[in-house]
């Protein structure tokens, strides 16, 4: 029985459960690669590959040289850069190649959200006037709130932020979810906050805070994703591993 070889770009909690799945066929070969920016990631159910590729062009070279036979890019949902990578790698070496991307959150009645498009955007809508900010939006890209330097920041992050915010007033929490929304209402109220800053990651590692700021009425601005529309994609764990399916069932591989 030929193996079938997959690449699968993680980071996620479905690209692991994804990877687990496949694990178990007998007709696949898969390989996880991870960005290794976090310092201790969790362990994984397949061989491992840390570190990047080198751009798309190395991305490319990569899977022509390893004989894979699709790429799914199970990252992030704002890891654009790698999703493009992947998206120009696939293209160039002709190989099959989806997204898996767990859905959106949606907006709820009592939800107060400012919609924006990019975490620079949100550090301009946090407005002049001084307020207590929840940042929740990871370690690499809070040094934008650098820009807004009259606001008292809570910043969590899995890892520290370094070097520090060139701020007046911040503090950092290390912390690794999944967030419960009772626990999250209370890093809240203790800590005083005015507005959180999140992406819109969808799940539910992290949904207890959108949930407990519906709760106290805080105002979330909400980083929302771009995602491109050219790239098939499915939102679960189940509809990848049918996508899988299809692609290497015999009528697929005979071009029917």
């Amino acid at each position: 029985m030929s193996r079938h070889r997959i690449l699968i770009l993680g980071g996620t909690t479905e690209a692991r459960n994804l990877a687990a799945a496949l694990a178990h066929r007998v007709d696949c070969d898969v390989l996880l690669s991870l960005a290794g920016r976090t310092a201790e990631p969790m362990a994984q159910p397949v061989p491992v590959r840390s570190g990047g590729f080198g751009g798309s062009d190395g991305l490319a070279q990569f899977l022509k040289a390893e004989k894979f036979n699709l790429l799914i890019d199970a990252t992030h949902p704002f890891a654009a850069r790698i999703s493009q990578n992947a998206a120009l790698a696939a293209k160039e070496t002709g190989i099959s190649f989806f997204s898996l991307r767990r859905p959106g959150w949606k907006r709820q009645p009592g939800d107060r959200w400012t919609s924006v498009s990019s975490v620079i955007a949100a550090a301009g809508a946090l407005g002049e006037t001084p307020r207590h900010v929840f940042l929740a939006i990871g370690r690499q890209e809070a040094f934008h709130f650098e820009s807004a330097p009259q606001h008292r920041y809570l910043i969590r992050s899995v890892d520290p932020v370094t070097p520090p915010l060139g701020v007046p007033h911040a503090r950092y929490l290390l912390a690794t979810g999944p967030f419960e929304e009772e626990a999250e209402r209370k890093l809240l109220m203790d800590n005083r906050i005015e507005v959180i800053v999140a992406k819109n990651s969808g799940g539910t590692a992290t949904y207890g805070k959108i949930a407990a700021a519906r709760a106290l009425g805080i105002e979330v601005i909400m980083v929302e994703r771009q995602q491109p529309a050219d790239v098939r994609t499915v939102g679960t764990v189940e509809e990848a591993l049918g996508l899988v399916d299809h692609l290497f069932s015999p009528e697929m591989n005979r071009g029917v």
